[in-house]
């Protein structure tokens, strides 16, 4: 066995399903290997970037680990704010950089791709990673994988592997995976009883959920505690589609002043909030009516729980659940029955232009006829149409680090490592960016249903500066270019011509289908719509 087997038979055993890469010089050697090995499937985008958002996406929507493999500087460097996004948002991503030899860090030349240093992307990477390793030692490198897709697994973070290229080849012993830690049974134990108390003293009780919950595998055990102690559950912005599949009585998505007035009274007028894997974030929290009292809360993230002044450190959140489950059993609340979600439908199918909400409508429609689908939205007005989606599939979004140009590679990153055909919903803007990407789906089979929302603008920037005229952007005709990457590709002006191009890109396959929504200068979801007013208000108060 050679290092570079031994690393994929590792990333294999710790859950990783595919590669996601663009190869360059420095990072051949590791290709070669893993196109001859066929350990793991092996997937080439167009654009760094796109490597990281498929592989953070494969990650956030069938758990396990995402891997991305590039090339030393260019490559890498591409590479770091889709990483920075994974780092924010809590996903466990593992970065490969090939990088160069040691003859060749000795031979005095500054080397092509180096920056400063030959070690600056590694100074780089310590900044948005858990953990960073340098397998320049044959002999050291088993131990050195195992911890670094152990942090990645443990933290649901991502991790930064440097392989020089000298080293694809070497001799290297076999990965041992590192068992666990095990939490303290008796502080575990300790901490779920003082949170049961909580809970069962007050008179509005509420699970809050966030992101840490998917990342973990635990919404069925999530749903269990909250049938069992009868606690209505939200979930927030980054959480919207937790829950889709399960039997919890689920209120809806948090908005403060931009969401359903029923779930923001119920969050905030809360007597006892138990936040779940829920990051204190001004995009989850920023539009608040009302200032949320945290030291009243309960807050279980990042591996350790806080309850006003006591902090119990060293807590993971699926034990805390465990023992919320076993000691719960004889305290059922008697919290009321919410009402189930309601998403907007039936649309009108006449000659009047698209609007936002006329796609939401749309698409809510056609996956109660057709069943579920995965969504993915990129960032704008897209994400809070999506919120109006029923997201029975699932739905990925970059909420808190709100990268744009994520959404079309993420979907053929999902649809790489799920085998699951999504809908993707991207703005013009965004499109621009990684749109590109999906000339890639004709050589693997994909073919995601893509909804460009078209303003010739970005739109949620022009909505809070609508006589700035930097916000406008040309038409591409994005549909004109759909058969040239080997998609079909609809224009739509109209509501009807919507519900036609939708009903047919659903019942074709073996092809990507783009959608062009054409939509009139400051058309906005009722989301956005909430949502700026409120912020606007919050701006002005202060």
């Amino acid at each position: 066995m050679n290092l570079s087997t031994a690393l994929l038979h590792a990333l294999k055993a710790h859950g990783a399903r595919e590669l996601f890469g663009l190869p360059g010089d420095f990072v051949l050697p590791f290709f070669q290997q893993a196109e001859q090995s066929a350990a793991l499937p092996l997937y080439t985008l167009s654009h760094e970037p796109g490597v990281g958002f498929a592989a953070d996406a494969a990650a956030r929507y069938g758990g396990g680990l995402g891997v991305a493999v590039v090339t030393y500087g260019a490559g890498a460097l591409n590479m770091v704010n889709a990483v920075a996004a994974s780092y924010a948002e809590k996903v466990p991503l593992v970065v490969i950089s090939g990088a160069p030899g040691a003859l060749e860090r000795s031979n005095g030349f500054l080397l092509h791709h180096q920056t400063r240093s030959l070690d600056s992307q590694l100074a780089i990477f310590r900044e948005i990673t858990c953990d960073q390793v340098v397998l320049d030692n044959a002999a050291d490198a088993p131990a050195l994988i195992a911890r670094a897709l152990g942090n990645c697994l443990a933290q649901s973070r991502p991790v930064y592997i440097e392989l020089p290229r000298d080293m694809a080849a070497a001799p290297c012993g076999e990965v041992r995976m590192v068992a666990p830690r095990k939490p303290d049974p008796d502080a575990v134990r300790a901490c779920a009883a003082e949170v049961l108390r909580r809970l069962g003293r007050a008179y509005r009780p509420l699970l809050l959920v966030g992101i840490e919950i998917r990342r973990y595998g635990i919404e069925h055990k999530v749903a269990q505690l909250a049938r069992l102690l009868r606690v209505p559950v939200a979930t927030t912005i980054m959480g919207r589609g937790l829950l889709a599949g399960e039997d919890a009585p689920l209120l809806g998505t948090y908005l403060g002043v931009a969401g359903d007035p029923a779930v923001t009274r119920a969050v905030e007028e809360a007597d006892a909030l138990l936040m779940l894997g829920v990051l204190l974030s001004d995009t989850n929290f920023g539009v608040s009516a009302r200032k949320i009292d945290m030291r009243g809360s309960i807050q279980a993230l990042d591996g350790q729980v806080v309850l006003g002044h006591h902090v119990y450190p060293d807590i993971p959140l699926e034990a805390l659940l465990d023992a919320m489950l076993e000691d719960g059993v004889s305290m059922a609340l008697q919290a009321p029955e919410p009402q189930r979600v309601r998403y907007p439908r039936e649309l009108r199918a006449d000659g009047e232009p698209v609007a936002p909400m006329d796609i939401a409508r749309a698409v809510n429609d056609a996956l109660a006829a057709k069943g579920a689908m995965p969504v993915v939205s990129d960032i704008g007005d897209c994400f809070f149409t999506a919120l109006d989606i029923d997201g029975g599939g699932g739905l990925l979004a970059p909420g808190y680090y709100a990268t744009m140009g994520y959404g079309v590679p993420a979907g053929l990153g999902l649809q790489a490592s799920s085998g699951k055909r999504p809908l993707i919903l991207a703005g013009d803007g965004a499109f621009q960016m990684t749109g590109w990407e999906l000339g890639n789906c004709q050589r693997y089979g994909w073919d995601p249903v893509v909804i460009v929302f078209n303003n010739c603008g970005w739109e949620m920037l022009r909505a809070f500066q609508p006589e700035a005229k930097y916000n406008d952007l040309s038409d591409w005709k994005f549909a004109d270019m759909a058969a040239a990457l080997g998609g079909d590709g609809y224009r739509v002006n109209t509501r009807a011509q919507l519900r036609q191009a939708l009903d047919k890109a659903l019942a074709t396959r073996g092809r990507f289908q783009l959608i062009e929504a054409m939509l009139p200068r400051g058309a906005q979801s009722d989301t956005l719509a909430r949502f700026v007013a409120g912020v606007k208000r919050l701006q002005a108060a202060a």
